[in-house]
């Protein structure tokens, strides 16, 4: 063989175990994705997923009744708006698609018959501040109100954005969390029927009003503020581990 020959042989070799090292170690850096499931007291079965030291929902909750069987009171999703503005005590309604979750006001949160399945609860607003630290956002920026991050939110949307209309956000769904645009319709009962938005509450209120997380097909980062109570969210049952 000759030395050429020898020295382009070996140069192979090499390549071919570097190409296999770096191979191997994408492999032990894919994120591997714990998942679960549970069920509602009408028998419906959600996915969940484990993040952090919490489980979460990887859709959002659509039960109908409290824990006691009783209904919760519906406000269809066209029926005129002042119905949900005056609505006293628990409500639910939905936007463009049920099939993304109903959305809830806050007295659904905190209604003494309950509605998560047993060792499961609605998140607190540190909940959702432990899950964006587990996906990457800084410490500095955790505290913050309005756009916090820089692509958490992508992180979490569902896979490609389906379900979300077109805009910057494009989801990888890295966590398994599938964030979807279920809406939110305020507290006058008008909605937003863009499909650009998801909307969440968290059960830590602000005097009169509750923080909640928000997210939009034309960011890449995540809302955090509060509001109203009588505003319709989307919500995600968390467990802690």
């Amino acid at each position: 063989m000759s030395v050429l020959l020898r020295k382009y042989f070996l140069f192979m070799i090499s390549f071919l175990m570097i190409s296999v090292l770096t191979s191997c170690e994408e492999e032990e850096e894919e994120r591997i994705i714990e998942r679960g499931t549970i069920t509602d007291n009408s028998g419906r079965v959600y996915k969940t997923v484990r993040i952090g030291n919490k489980w979460w929902m990887a859709e959002n909750l659509s039960v109908k009744r409290f824990n006691n069987g009783e209904e919760i009171p519906f406000v269809d999703s066209q029926d005129p708006d002042a119905l949900w503005a005056n609505i006293e005590g628990a409500g639910m309604t939905f936007t463009l698609d049920s099939t993304k979750g109903f959305l809830y006001n806050y007295n659904c949160l905190i209604d003494d018959r309950g509605i998560a399945p047993e060792g499961w609860r609605v998140p607190t607003d540190e909940d959702w501040k432990d899950l964006e630290k587990e996906i990457g956002m800084s410490s500095s920026e955790i505290n913050n109100t309005s756009w916090r991050g820089v692509d958490e939110a992508a992180l979490l949307a569902s896979k490609n954005s389906l379900g979300w209309s077109p805009g910057i956000l494009f989801g990888t769904d890295e966590y398994g969390f599938d964030a979807r645009a279920a809406g939110v319709r305020i507290f006058d009962g008008r909605r937003n029927l863009s499909g650009k938005v998801a909307f969440w509450w968290t059960l830590t209120d602000n005097g009169e009003d509750v923080w909640y997380r928000y997210m939009d097909s034309d960011q890449t980062r995540i809302f955090r503020h509060y509001t109203h109570k009588n505003y319709a969210m989307a919500i995600r049952l968390v467990k802690d581990i």
